[in-house]
């Protein structure tokens, strides 16, 4: 079955999580993030992921824009940098202006151009996504952007993933799923989407029931993955 739908996890995948941090620690008015700002990130992503799993599981959602102040909350008195009221607006300001990677805008218009359904699929609140979105330039060749306040829970739940077919009527076998996450293409591969892991830091695979059937190192490969 040929590919017909390709579709992308947003924050890590399409979207670079650490701009953020990295854009605010090059403002004079933060001096404390220029050395911090590497680990400021790195907690916020994971505390972010931590919290969207755990309310997952205590039946607890929230929009992800929720999960997303209270992982820097977390992350700024971690690093020493709470009660920075200016700080904390900043990097929260930036996130939703978050830069796409170098290569997401040619990978998407080749795709596109080949006739393929290309799409978003994230814990992401919607108008966080449409920041996004709109501030990478990449609405035009997007279908859709697929977010779980549709469903009311977090990835890894099927329920998630259940959202791709409903919107293009694809059969599972035709979608082609992209995530950073090891752990995000792990759960769709148990699923039945073809899965390719964009693997930037190259972490080890996960040990889980599932594995990405591909490992990349950026999004470069994905047309070529798609078929086109």
């Amino acid at each position: 079955m040929p590919v017909t739908t390709c579709v992308f996890d947003a924050y890590g995948t399409l979207f670079d999580v650490a701009a953020a941090a990295r854009l605010a620690a090059e403002q004079p008015e933060f001096p404390a993030l220029a050395k911090a700002w590497p680990q400021l990130a790195e907690h916020w992503r994971a505390k972010q992921l931590n919290y969207s799993w755990l309310r997952a599981v205590m039946g607890t959602h929230t929009d992800f824009w929720t999960v997303t102040q209270e992982a820097l909350d977390w992350s700024l008195e971690k690093t020493g940098l709470e009660g920075d009221a200016a700080l904390r607006q900043r990097l929260l300001d930036l996130y939703w202006e978050l830069q796409a990677y170098p290569e997401v805008p040619a990978m998407l218009k080749t795709l596109k151009a080949a006739g393929l359904n290309t799409a978003i699929l994230s814990n992401g609140a919607p108008a966080m996504l449409d920041g996004a979105v709109q501030s990478a330039g990449i609405g035009d060749v997007l279908d859709d952007c697929l977010s779980v306040e549709s469903v009311g829970i977090f990835k890894p739940d099927s329920r998630v993933y259940d959202l791709v077919g409903a919107r293009f009527g694809c059969a599972r076998d035709e979608v082609l799923f992209v995530s950073s996450n090891g752990w995000d293409a792990a759960a769709a591969a148990h699923y039945g989407f073809r899965t390719a892991w964009v693997n930037r830091a190259g972490d080890p695979v996960d040990r889980l029931p599932a594995t990405p059937d591909t490992i990349l190192t950026d999004l470069t490969g994905i047309p070529a993955l798609a078929g086109v």
